[in-house]
């Protein structure tokens, strides 16, 4: 089974493969050690980044820089492209993440024709493909920030809710192995947790609390699907005070114990 999460060379995928090992592998909240593109070409859905959810739908592209906590929907009818740089990516790329509707055909018709450019020279073995492949990777950087530039006038800034919430996603993709729980997040941004809570349901209709969850559950399976690390060690790497209750918190969210999901096919 690909850890989607940790390989580092440059890949396409087709979305609909993304979630093949299960719907968690896509959905549950994650952050990559590289940068991400995603290109919706059928279908709709919901896509949560730095725990702010918008919907999307066919031509909505969207950038999510390395580091940035996200998820997203990707039901039987969503159809489209991934693109993951690696992790040694030198590409100029945006800084933050972007969400655009790309509403011109030919902008469009120009991000697929790159998208197969890359594809075709991924695959081939004629000589420089691989220097032909990190031009029309360039090119893809380049469309990213001209379209991001034409998006801008009609760009909502983040109110303070967004950017707490920002804050926070970032925060706790750096420290959610630490044990620690809402109240000392909130803690650590200056806000009640109450407040905290607020936010982010407001965000993305999910309390702090379940976004924090989320985000260790899904880095438990992700160890469970890829490694041989007991379940204990697992338990205590994520911040567990025991391996009972990870064992119950694991259940609760997935409905199947940590053994049982790692057994599964």
């Amino acid at each position: 089974m690909q850890d989607f999460s940790t390989r580092s060379q440059l890949r396409l995928m087709a979305i609909p493969r993304l979630a093949a090992a299960g719907r968690w592998r896509v959905e549950a909240m994650r952050a990559l050690s590289e940068p991400c593109f995603l290109w919706f070409t059928k279908g709709q859905g919901r896509v949560t980044v730095q725990g702010v959810t918008r919907g999307y739908t066919a031509h909505n592209a969207i950038f999510i820089p390395k580091g940035v906590m996200h998820g997203f929907e990707a039901g039987p009818n969503v159809f489209g492209t991934a693109v993951f740089f690696g992790r040694d990516c030198d590409l100029t790329l945006p800084s933050a993440p972007l969400h655009l509707r790309i509403r011109e055909v030919h902008a469009q018709q120009e991000l697929n024709v790159l998208l197969d450019s890359i594809g075709r020279e991924l695959t081939s073995d004629v000589p420089a493909h691989d220097r032909a492949t990190q031009h029309y990777l360039g090119l893809l950087g380049v469309w990213l920030e001209r379209q991001a530039a034409k998006a801008e006038p009609e760009a909502a800034r983040p109110d303070a809710t967004q950017r707490l919430v920002n804050r926070y996603t970032a925060l706790l993709e750096r420290d959610f192995r630490s044990g620690m729980g809402v109240a000392d997040f909130a803690a650590a941004l200056g806000v009640t947790p109450t407040h905290l809570t607020r936010c982010c349901k407001a965000a993305c209709g999910r309390p702090a609390s379940t976004l924090l969850q989320d985000r260790r559950i899904f880095e438990a399976r992700r160890l469970l699907a890829e490694t041989r690390i007991p379940v204990g060690h697992i338990a205590a790497s994520l911040g567990f005070t025991s391996a009972a209750y990870f064992t119950r918190a694991f259940q609760h969210l997935t409905g199947k114990s940590p053994t049982a999901f790692r057994r599964a096919p």
